[in-house]
């Protein structure tokens, strides 16, 4: 084996911090394109997706992001290892998980279908594949490669264009019985990365393709509106199928979702003094979204402004007798005109402590023995406000304790103290003493002070 040495230390000091260089630089590159770059497919619904909506049960994090299912581009010959293609990776394992029972399918059949990908960052794109799974594949089994046929039915090239957000592929899918899965890839042009969605599908089903939307939601009403939330509820849709979830808007923008079986959502983050539209959508499993219901204006009153500060705590007292290094203290609860959420607590002008609205004692400690000290006490609220200091206490730490001469016989634990011809030693290990051991002459046992 070859070694490599350089004989100047400022080369090798300079190689490793242009390393570090690098590496950080590329890391923020990925993570940027990460936050960036995201879409998934909601027609025919993905796996993801349909966990979005409540279609599919027990998915873990994705149905927070079901954009977000990145890894290496180069199917099939990279990007995610099997077993993990579903979840691109392994991010998100509950994906992953396969059986013929565990999701929710999507009635197709062969022939023209539209793949429509809803991007939340329409990023520079190479390519869009569609694979299928084999006639004979397992669906008890993981997803492998081995599980798909490796030649995509459809491939659309995009030479690097940026897509619209709402974007949409016309394939032909090939003829299949029973349960498939389709997986769908959107390969990056200026990053290494793809994102990967499994579709899982139906062929021969009742209803082979599901292009009926639900009906739009009815009696949308608002309630206990505050300046910064808004309860929201309305009446179920129906549809063809069922309704696997809806969409929450305000002002034309999509906030939230929720499952099918939910007809209600409360809407946080808002503006006091402000006006809003809201409006909700039902979505089926294929991915079909009903047209919106009735629209609600919320108008979030006028911000309450506190400006009226607590009343000073009283009865500041000390609890029991100082030791040498603490003081305990009490008080008696302060009133507000909206409530008490902590009280400072000051030795001298410094503020030591700041503990909840329903605590009125507070241990001080860190301090010196055989030395006098002032407390005070303010509370203070929610707003900020801050009350007059509470009435001065002063209290005196008690003296050191008395350290001990050394002497034979005696069983030290590690950190007790001594004394031995005028200096302090702390024990380093417990022992007991034996003559011929003292502190001067066995600083394995004892450390001079």
């Amino acid at each position: 084996m070859y070694e490599l040495r350089l004989q100047h230390p400022w080369l090798t000091k300079l190689l490793l911090a242009s390393g570090v260089t690098l590496i950080t630089m590329f890391c923020m590159f990925l993570f940027a394109d990460k936050a960036l770059a995201h879409g998934y497919i909601d027609s025919p619904g993905s796996r993801a997706y349909l966990c979005k909506t409540g279609a599919n049960s027990d998915c873990g994090a994705i149905i927070y992001e079901p954009q977000s299912l990145e890894a290496p581009k180069g199917f099939p010959q990279a990007g995610p290892a099997d077993g993990k293609i579903a979840s691109a990776g392994g991010i998100f394992p509950k994906l992953d998980e396969q059986s013929a029972t565990r999701w929710s399918k999507v009635n197709i059949s062969s022939g023209p279908i539209t793949f429509h990908w809803t991007l939340t960052a329409a990023h520079a794109t190479t390519s869009w594949k569609y694979y299928i799974t084999k006639p004979n594949w397992n669906p008890n089994a993981a997803l492998t490669r081995d599980s798909f046929d490796l030649t995509p039915f459809c491939s659309v090239d995009y030479n690097g264009k940026r897509p619209p957000f709402s974007y949409s592929d016309n394939c032909n899918v090939p003829a299949r019985t029973g349960y498939h899965v389709i997986l769908a890839v959107w390969e990056i042009a200026d990053t290494a990365n793809a994102f990967y969605n499994v579709i899982d599908v139906n062929f021969g089903g009742s209803n082979p393709v599901d292009n009926q939307a639900p009906t739009a939601p009815t009696g949308l009403a608002s309630s206990n509106v505050t300046s910064t939330t808004a309860a929201l509820s309305w009446n179920a849709a129906t549809d063809n199928v069922g309704v696997t979830g809806y969409k929450v808007y305000r002002n034309g923008t999509e906030i939230a979702s929720v499952s099918g079986s939910t007809l209600n959502y409360t809407a946080t983050g808002l503006t006091g003094n402000t006006s809003y539209t809201f409006t909700v959508r039902a979505v089926d499993a294929a991915g079909n979204t009903s047209p919106n219901s009735n629209a609600v204006v919320v108008n979030t009153p006028v911000p309450v402004v506190d400006t009226e500060a607590p009343s000073a705590p009283t009865g500041l007292h000390v609890m029991g007798t100082p030791t040498s290094t603490s003081v305990n203290l009490m008080w008696s609860a302060s009133t507000d005109n909206v409530g008490v959420t902590g009280y400072q607590i000051f030795r001298g002008s410094t503020l030591v402590a700041t503990v909840s609205g329903s605590t009125l004692e507070y241990n001080v400690t860190g301090l010196t023995a055989s030395t006098s000290y002032t407390f005070t006490v303010k509370a203070v609220d929610a707003a900020g406000n801050v009350s007059a200091a509470s009435s001065a206490v002063n209290a005196t730490t008690a003296a050191p304790p008395a350290i001990a001469a050394w002497a034979p016989g005696v069983s030290y634990a590690a950190g007790t103290k001594v004394t031995y011809n005028g200096n302090t030693y702390e024990c380093r290990q417990a022992h007991t003493s034996l003559v011929g051991w003292e502190p001067a002459t066995t600083p394995a046992l004892w450390l001079l002070k």
